[in-house]
């Protein structure tokens, strides 16, 4: 197996797959790489794939890692002398052809003389753009005189249940690919080609587009936004649930260019009538009818959730949101209100004393409001099938769950929420002076990051920071239920 003369600029499957998202993408990443955003997600992208393919090799504990030092030429050839013994799964296998460089994940002997290459992915699934990356490596392989029997995406098993710490057996499937990426196999050459010749021209005239985000955001989206018109100031695509894609599909951008009379749908009449008006829909009656219905004492409830990939504690599903947090707020019938926090950092399996905690700070009766509320149910009711004795509690909670979210779309829309009721988007148009851009801890993902990095180690100075912006944001998101659910039943 030799290295081949590259008949252009040399590319990896990363840029490969760059190319057929964008032309564009891939021809700023190679020239104009300084003009790429941060992409705040990536480095925890990079941790989980990195821990899956950590575990994948690990289950092979007879394959052997390709060396990759000191240059591509040792790669090639450790790869060469892995292919000439046989009998053993290599680790990063090193091709190239004319330029085009892989590394597969795991290569596979299977018995017959073939091979079968294993893309290993974080994902629960095989998604298209694996089955792209994967018909690249299939092509290079070939082309460099390796037969290929089998071609398989390994992704993680999302039924797998971790049952003994390290013990790792079942968390990946495979998905045989091969017959079905043939056709994309036989493209390979001639994508190739079109990428070397993007590469090699002028800076591609691509429009913005769905494409900037799918399969994956792209961090060009603000250079390549830099200089075009500005947008309507109401774009169609306020409209919620996808209601915008219609008029985008016939040539409207402009909410205010759409006749009132050909929204059907009464939600996006109602998002429409207050766009154009400024005035806010409030259905007062609604609001204290639902709400007035609600069970005292009333406990206000969110949690904050960690999850990975790979299953941490026993007992755990990749990817199961795991509550680490919660807060609460207690409000009685003549007004008065405590609050409550339980705030788990040890790295530990916080869920059994994140149950008792639950069991201590609610009341045994009333209601339990959250938003978008079977997120909480969920959690409670996962909580209770792992601690049967703690369950009849639990359960009892679960039952007396009510949402405040549907209550908030039916009854109250300001145009500043701009097609979303998300509670970050209503709060401003009510109060705008618990707005969340004050906060050191602003969202869900940022409540994760900073969970990950208490338990990574993070000095005493650093924990007491992020452990007070943890306790702040979830409290602000209880509070802010109390507020907006008083404001809807005010006339």
């Amino acid at each position: 197996m030799t290295s081949t003369t590259p008949r252009g600029p040399g590319l990896s499957k990363s840029q490969i797959a760059s190319f057929e998202q964008c032309a564009r993408r891939l021809w700023l990443a190679v020239h104009q790489p300084d003009a790429a955003a941060m992409d705040d997600g990536a480095q925890a992208r990079f941790a989980a794939g990195h821990e899956v393919g950590a575990i994948a090799r690990a289950l092979a504990p007879d394959g052997v890692l390709v060396e990759t030092d000191p240059d591509l030429g040792a790669a090639l050839e450790s790869t060469r002398r892995g292919l000439a013994a046989g009998g053993h799964p290599l680790f990063e296998a090193t091709f190239e052809h004319e330029g085009v460089l892989v590394r597969i994940d795991v290569l596979e002997p299977m018995g017959d003389a073939t091979w079968r290459v294993a893309e290993v992915k974080s994902a629960t699934s095989a998604k298209p753009h694996h089955r792209s990356d994967l018909a690249t490596q299939v092509w290079v392989a070939r082309q460099a005189g390796v037969p290929i029997g089998s071609a398989t995406i390994r992704h993680i098993d999302n039924r797998f249940v971790l049952t003994e710490p390290g013990r790792f057996e079942g968390l990946l499937a495979d998905q045989e690919c091969l017959d079905e990426i043939e056709p994309l196999v036989a493209e390979r050459e001639a994508l190739i080609e079109a990428a070397r010749e993007t590469l090699v021209g002028p800076d591609p005239a691509i429009a913005p587009g769905d494409h900037c985000a799918s399969p994956h955001a792209c961090a060009f989206s603000v250079h390549c936004n830099q200089g075009l018109p500005e947008p309507p100031a109401w774009p169609v695509t306020v409209l919620p649930n996808g209601g915008g894609r219609r008029w985008l599909d016939l040539g409207v951008d402009d909410l205010l260019q759409v006749e009132a009379e050909a929204l059907t749908n009464p939600v996006h009449r109602r998002v429409y009538e207050a766009t154009v008006s400024g005035a806010t829909f409030h259905d007062v009656a609604a609001a204290r009818a639902a709400i007035g219905a609600w069970a005292w004492p009333r406990a206000w409830l969110d949690f904050e959730t960690i999850a990975f990939a790979v299953p941490r504690w026993v007992g755990t599903r990749p990817y199961q949101q795991v509550p680490f947090q919660f807060s609460v707020h207690v409000e009685q019938e003549d007004g008065r209100i405590e609050h409550q926090a339980f705030l788990s950092l040890d790295g530990e399996d916080p869920r059994r004393a994140c149950a008792q905690a639950l069991i201590d700070a609610l009341p045994e009766a009333g209601a339990i409001i959250a938003y978008n509320a079977s997120f909480e149910r969920g959690r409670i009711r996962e909580l209770a099938d792992v601690f049967p004795d703690q369950a009849p509690a639990l359960s009892a909670m679960a039952d007396r769950i009510v949402d405040l979210l549907p209550v908030a779309r039916a009854t109250w829309y300001h145009r500043d929420q701009r097609g979303s009721w998300s509670i970050k988007a209503v709060l401003p148009t009510v109060a705008p002076e618990l707005d969340y851009g004050g906060l050191d801890v602003r969202d869900g993902g940022q409540a994760q990051t900073a969970w990950l990095e208490i338990a990574a180690g993070a000095d005493p100075a650093r924990r007491a920071e992020l452990e007070r912006g943890l306790l702040a944001y979830c409290e602000r998101d209880t509070w802010a239920m109390v507020v907006l659910a008083r404001r809807l039943c005010e006339a």
